[in-house]
């Protein structure tokens, strides 16, 4: 059969119902009774990976074992509270929780303060030795929860609770919310919907306080073992299609993440029942620890994916040509779909996408169709995976309004489970399936990274350097060199398109002698494209390593972008001090790095989750390791401003010379991020004009039958 004929046979195969009961099955272990959670390196986790390897066997998948890694374990098994109110009535709120320590022993009385939103100055005529505080947060437009959390620990706080005003959760007051901490484990947090946060807030009185009683029980332990669990249908070459969902969960996660999980295994089992035997072997692989699994690190969620593709099975990178990672596959984030992938594979996947037959999917629950996104996210797993080697893609699901509504709360159930979506996601992944293992050669087009980066230099920031404009002018004492960065941008991107016609020319040919079924033909162009994919696959790592950078908020940047922005902010921050607007001038300052948090936290609040980025190993930064690499520490200045904007006439010469001299400081670090960048792009180059040739050889290799088959 060609590849329609089995793309119809497998979709035929499908069954939704299968997996949504799978994804229900995994809902009974749960660490916490009442609100579900199965968190990492928990029992619950431990007992659901041991039900999804009898699931990978009964369903006929090869090799199905437990892959061992090590992470920080979390067992959050009870937060109740019980407040009695002034008219004897007894409410009881159950409580979220973050990854921390915290353990009453029963339930012990408390008071309760309430600080606003937990900033320095909310604490400035506070005594909280002991106390819970409870705080608002806005999670997505304001700070994360480790900063409100550390600054209440440095205040003598015994716990902070977190009530979502907006942000996250915001489908009802009842919604509860967690995130992970990215923090240290001895600041206790929990969560509070806000109708309960209400009834707190209602019986206040001038102290601005209650008195509760608290039973809790979350438990933190560094260097725990847990298991992602794989399967597999075997393959009859050389070369790997991951397929991946992680099985750890808030709540029942019933989008997040079961049903992705279902719908991995759903795909399998569809494959196998249609009888298509892949030429690549086929892995399915169920993540653990990707909600969370590292103590006090910035990076600490997706730690299962980490240590999966950089201790537990780092030999995947160079023969895994793709991660078809899924997330929340079962709702719709809009009416558009979308694929969300690395620079390298958005050629491939637009021309899979735009090459479906009229009629393909059962039911099309997307009247604005699907694009493809890039780059890939910090959000999900797949991003460990690009890092570590492995060109990888997950479905879009972070820009849709299930993210502040029903995300990470209570409300992520079957309740908002949408079918047609669901099946259509089956459908069109085992379609990816079946396009990838019918490729020889791996299909990255490396001149879309290229592009990316050209795309990536704002020439307003070198002209205001005084450095000439992107299109020539003469660097400052031998500066940022930008048209030479420009000239080998440009001849990668013409080398990579030279390399992605010659992929495609190969890949044509394999598909075609697939169709006739000449299989030894296939058999013989595919060998002969094993050290060639190796090679690729060795260059898409270099790629990761060179150009992948982060910003302080998590976005993936290129070397330079992060001091582009903040010399852009330091222009409008002087800018504003030129015109005696401090207020202004704070603002932009606030986009600088991390200097938001000077604005509202204490020094040693800053100081620490600066420090903790900066200056922690590896092992603990996981998939962050050296991916910032310059930090503009404005504190002090931060401070200054803040206290001559109450002032009259405040004279602000003295912070404008702080700001002239920290930009002065960027533009040297954007010589060196230029310098960078011109060398590694080199070097990249030059290993894709040798891959250029190498494709050339292998067209050339092709028999007189295979070059009529590509002729008509």
């Amino acid at each position: 059969m060609n590849e329609e004929e089995w793309r119809k046979k497998i979709c035929g195969e499908t069954d939704t119902g299968y997996s949504y009961d799978l994804a229900k099955r995994m809902e009974q272990y749960r660490t916490n009774p009442v609100l579900g959670y199965r968190t990492a390196g928990s029992r619950a986790e431990l007992e659901t990976g041991g039900m999804l390897v009898r699931e990978m066997e009964s369903l006929g998948l090869a090799d199905v074992h437990k892959d061992r890694i090590t992470v920080d374990s979390w067992k959050f098994e009870k937060a109740v509270m019980l407040f009695t109110d002034s008219r004897g009535r007894e409410h009881e709120f159950q409580l979220g929780a973050y990854q921390t320590d915290f353990h009453t022993g029963g339930f012990r009385e408390f008071s309760l303060v309430y600080l606003g939103k937990g900033t320095a100055a909310d604490y400035s005529q506070a005594d909280v030795a002991g106390k819970l505080v409870l705080i608002d947060i806005n999670q997505r437009d304001e700070w994360w929860i480790n900063f409100p959390v550390y600054q209440a620990r440095l205040k003598g706080a015994a716990a902070l609770i977190a009530v979502q005003e907006q942000g996250y959760g915001e489908i009802s007051d009842t919604a509860l919310n967690a995130q992970d901490i990215a923090g240290p484990a001895d600041a206790p947090a929990f969560s509070m919907s806000r109708a309960d946060a209400g009834v707190l807030k209602a019986a206040m009185g001038e102290e601005n306080q209650v008195r509760v009683r608290l039973d809790a029980s979350s438990t933190v332990l560094k260097d725990q073992e847990t298991y992602n669990i794989i399967g597999t249908i075997p393959g009859t070459e050389e070369g790997m299609i991951l397929l991946s969902a992680h099985y750890d969960s808030y709540f029942s996660g019933f989008q997040d993440d079961n049903a992705a999980v279902a719908m991995m295994l759903g795909i399998a089992r569809a494959v196998l029942r249609s009888g298509y035997k892949p030429r690549k072997t086929l892995v399915f692989c169920a993540m653990a620890a990707e909600e969370w699994g590292v103590v006090n690190s910035k990076y600490d969620w997706s730690a299962g994916a980490y240590e999966q593709v950089f201790t537990a099975r780092p030999d995947w990178a160079g023969k895994v040509i793709a991660d078809l990672n899924f997330e929340l596959p079962a709702h719709a984030h809009g009416r558009k779909d979308a694929v969300r992938c690395v620079y390298e594979y958005a050629d491939f996947l637009e021309e899979f996408i735009t090459g479906l037959p009229a009629g393909f999917f059962t039911c099309q629950p997307y009247p604005e169709g699907v694009e493809v996104l890039s780059p890939i996210q910090t959000w999900s797993d797949d991003f460990s995976m690009a890092i570590g080697g492995i060109p990888s893609m997950v479905n879009d699901f972070s820009a849709g309004e299930f993210m502040e509504t029903h995300y990470h709360s209570q409300y992520d159930n079957e309740n908002f489970y949408q079918e047609p979506v669901y099946r259509f996601h089956h459908e069109m992944y085992a379609g990816l399936v079946l396009a990838f293992d019918r490729t020889a050669a791996v299909p990255m087009n490396f001149a879309r990274l290229f592009e990316g980066a050209a795309a990536s230099i704002d020439s307003s920031v070198c002209r205001g350097a005084g450095w000439g404009s992107w299109a020539g002018g003469v660097g400052r004492g031998g500066g940022a060199d930008l048209p030479g960065l420009r000239l080998v941008l440009d001849q990668g991107i013409e080398a990579g398109e030279a390399l992605y016609g010659k992929i495609r020319e190969i890949n044509r040919i394999y598909g075609r002698l697939l169709d006739r079924g000449e299989e030894e033909k296939a058999d013989e162009l595919a060998a002969g494209c094993r050290p060639f994919n190796r090679e690729l696959l060795r260059i898409f790592k270099k790629e990761q390593d060179y150009f992948v950078r982060l910003s302080w908020h998590d976005d993936v940047l290129f070397p330079q972008q992060a001091v582009q922005e903040n010399v852009r902010a330091m222009d409008r921050a002087i800018a504003c001090l030129e015109k005696h607007d401090l207020t202004g001038a704070l603002e932009a300052v606030y986009t600088i790095d991390n200097n938001r948090y000077a604005l509202l936290f204490e020094e040693e609040v800053y100081t620490y989750f600066t420090e903790y980025v900066l200056n922690q190993p590896s092992d603990r930064l996981k998939w962050g390791a050296g991916r910032i690499v310059h930090h503009q520490n404005l504190f002090s200045l931060v401070e200054s401003l803040k206290a001559k904007a109450r002032e009259e006439n405040p004279d602000t010469r003295e912070e404008y010379d702080v700001l002239v001299r920290a930009r002065e400081n960027q533009l040297g670090c954007y010589e060196d991020d230029i310098r960078y960048m011109i060398t590694s792009a080199g070097k990249l180059l030059e290993a894709i004009r040798q891959a250029v040739q190498w494709a050339s050889e292998i067209n050339k290799d092709l028999d007189t039958n295979e070059s009529k088959i590509q002729e008509e």
